[in-house]
């Protein structure tokens, strides 16, 4: 290990006034790529190791890791060794740091990789977090955080013990779409949001985990619907409904989504009186959400999606350029590690969005009004 390779506590003292000086001239709370630029250590990227293989790491996480500036793919959990060497061979990092979900724990040994991203089934967030945190890796759980508000205490409570950070895969916190929406909330230039609604659906051709209770903890709600909720709150600058309804129709498919919901629709109250009206579905399409305030309106089409979403105001229409999500992510993620500055997707906002979608699901069995839990 050179003198350029070795994390360094001046080196870090000097990245962290670095970035944070990028952050002050551009009054944001977010990395921007040229402080990521700026702040990259020379020779050295944080490593991080993605627990899990399926589609969102191959088709999204991997390649994002190509682009990022402060961090590269240092080595993956799998449960297929020939799977694992693939990728070691794909992305370049040695066949030593591809690890079974057995022996996650063997990472602590490995200071190559900073950074532990988990993107396993829900049902099994909380178990691989925990573990990364004992072998003292910083984590980032993809969304939903868990299949329950205690399972959200539980990893919260694991990496503060082990002293790492925790971070929830909001990719669209990333995004200039949903930061502008997330703007015209806090600065009110339309004044309060007032009434908001959403959906985020798509017909599900083939039977998979996310149709399954155990491992999916409750299917689209927990999949897509946590999108639209998630935007209501930005749009709400933040706050938490203080309540919920909700619907679950007749299932038109009871051979498919056996036990899991098929569609949930549901409405939630915020404080001052905001409402935001949600539609999700496994069975319907999809993928929308609009804000009304007193002076003018929001609305994002194509709203939760990877990349081509459309957005527009009652000024006009927005047009920024293409980003990658997911490579604006983990770069952020990264510098807070570097900086020591607090993650705007803390593991808070992941146990937030559980005790929602738990008071909609209990509003939905119910058919009663359900006030969300602190």
């Amino acid at each position: 290990m050179n003198d350029l390779d070795r994390p360094s506590s001046s080196r870090r003292e000097f990245l962290r006034r670095l970035s944070l000086g990028a952050l002050a001239v551009t009054g944001s709370s977010y990395l921007t790529a040229e402080a990521a630029d700026a702040a990259r250590p020379a020779g050295r990227k944080l490593g991080v190791a993605l627990v899990g293989l399926g589609n969102y790491a191959t088709g999204q996480l991997g390649p994002a890791l190509r682009e990022t500036k402060l961090c590269r793919l240092a080595g993956v959990v799998t449960g297929s060794a020939a799977k694992g060497k693939k990728w070691s061979r794909d992305y370049g990092f040695p066949e030593r740091a591809v690890y079974h979900y057995d022996t996650m724990q063997r990472m602590a040994d490995n200071p190559d990789i900073d950074i532990v991203y988990v993107v396993t089934p829900n049902g099994l967030h909380a178990e691989h977090t925990i573990r990364a945190a004992k072998a003292g890796k910083h984590v980032i759980s993809e969304k939903p955080m868990a299949n329950t508000v205690a399972e959200c205490d539980a990893m919260i409570a694991a990496c503060r013990e082990a002293k790492v950070l925790l971070s929830i895969g909001y990719r669209l916190h990333f995004d200039p779409y949903h930061q502008e929406l997330m703007r015209l909330a806090r600065d009110k230039d339309f004044g309060a949001f007032a009434k908001m609604n959403g959906k985020f659906a798509f017909v599900m051709g083939t039977p998979q985990w996310r149709a399954e209770q155990k491992l999916a903890g409750g299917g689209p709600l927990m999949d897509l619907g946590i999108y639209v909720l998630h935007a209501a709150c930005m749009a709400a600058d933040g706050a938490t409904p203080l309540a919920v309804t909700a619907h679950e129709p007749p299932k038109e498919r009871p051979d498919f989504d056996v036990d899991v919901a098929e569609t949930i629709r549901w409405t939630m109250e915020f404080p001052g009186g905001a409402t935001a009206a949600g539609a999700t579905s496994y069975n319907d399409n999809g993928n929308n959400f609009h804000a009304d305030a007193p002076r003018g309106w929001i609305d994002l089409q194509n709203a939760f999606a990877y990349s081509g979403l459309v957005g527009k105001t009652s000024r006009g229409r927005l047009k920024y350029p293409r980003v990658n999500q997911q490579a604006r992510q983990m770069d952020d993620f990264a510098d807070c590690i570097l900086t020591g500055r607090p993650t705007p997707v803390p593991g808070e906002l992941g146990r937030r969005d559980m005790q929602i979608i738990t008071a909609i699901y209990e509003a939905a069995r119910t058919g009663n009004r359900v006030t969300v839990q602190s």
